[in-house]
């Protein structure tokens, strides 16, 4: 049976108990007085489904409020169609694409995905990847177009990008201005624990960022070595990270305007078979797209991108 034939994706109150078992596992709480054990629910003719009222303070609320879906005129199960049909694609869907297959506008899905990738955005107080008996590799890569491929003008100037891989673990990846040594160091450090073992190409960028680390590997591409010590020194998780990310931005999305560039690194296995920091990695394809939505959906529900504050909600919400 087809994922996508889940009810959760085509009714708005099985989407509803599908998202309250996964926000409030031990039953509704309602953060704004903090008080447990006082949820109602309310039940009245005109009452809309889900709706609770909190003993404590009085005031009425759902398992909306406070994430990302608050407010929204989407139905949740709309919501949770795109989130799965963006988390499950190996290598990114449209919002055209999605638009087809869900048969809603155009405009509408490109709402909704703008606002789940913003939801994907890493965290300021995310930990360090990697850590001890951990390792992480990274790597640059350029991403655009060829010359070649253009008739008449010249493509835009590719795009440095870096990407940090924990085996087995997630995928940071940032938008450089340009690749040195002064811009990549205060992003390794930043990002990978000291404890971990770095893993890099033969650049020589990186021996000495290598030294804060407690091991520092690396492979060299031009020999034709791309593993050794019993394929424990190599880059090619990141390689092969690249390579989705690539097939993603020349096959899916065609074309990254300037003030989207950043996006697709969010989207990708960044942000599903690891957000720059959410990663239901470990998990078979076809049970990507579920897992994705179970896993990131406290993190994405409650990002806020578009909720509203305490003192605009006025005591209650859609």
């Amino acid at each position: 049976m087809s994922q996508l034939s889940n009810p959760i994706f085509h009714d708005e109150d099985s989407g509803r108990r599908w998202l309250e078992a996964r926000v409030w596992p031990n039953g509704p709480v309602w953060h704004h007085c903090g008080v447990v054990g006082q949820p109602t629910l309310m039940k009245g003719e005109t009452t809309r489904p889900g709706l609770y009222q909190c003993n404590a303070c009085r005031r009425p609320f759902t398992v909306t409020m406070g994430t990302l879906y608050e407010s929204s005129k989407v139905p949740l199960d709309v919501w949770l169609a795109v989130t799965h049909l963006m988390m499950s694609s190996k290598k990114g869907m449209s919002a055209l694409q999605i638009s087809r297959m869900i048969g809603r506008p155009y405009k509408t899905v490109w709402f909704l995905c703008h606002r789940i990738h913003e939801s994907l955005k890493a965290s300021p107080t995310l930990p360090p990847s990697g850590g001890q008996n951990k390792v992480v590799e990274a790597d640059e890569t350029y991403v655009g177009g060829k010359a070649k491929n253009r008739a008449w003008r010249a493509p835009a100037p590719k795009q440095p990008v870096l990407s940090l891989v924990e085996r087995e673990g997630d995928v940071r990846s940032f938008h450089l201005a340009k690749v040195s040594a002064k811009t990549l160091g205060p992003v390794i450090h930043e990002n990978i624990h000291k404890a971990s073992t770095l893993m890099t190409d033969e650049s020589v960028l990186y021996p000495r960022i290598g030294r804060a680390f407690s091991c520092h590997g690396t492979v060299n591409h031009p020999a034709n070595e791309y593993a050794r010590a019993y394929y424990f020194w190599h880059t090619n998780t990141v390689e092969g990270y690249f390579s989705l990310l690539k097939r993603a931005v020349f096959g899916t999305f065609r074309h990254v305007s300037e003030g989207h560039r950043t996006r697709p690194l969010r989207r990708l296995p960044d942000g599903r078979g690891g957000h720059s920091e959410k990663s239901p990695r470990g998990h078979p394809a076809y049970d990507r797209g579920t897992a994705a939505n179970a896993g990131h959906i406290n993190s994405i529900a409650h990002s806020g991108v578009v909720g509203l504050n305490d003192n605009d909600r006025k005591g209650e919400s859609r």
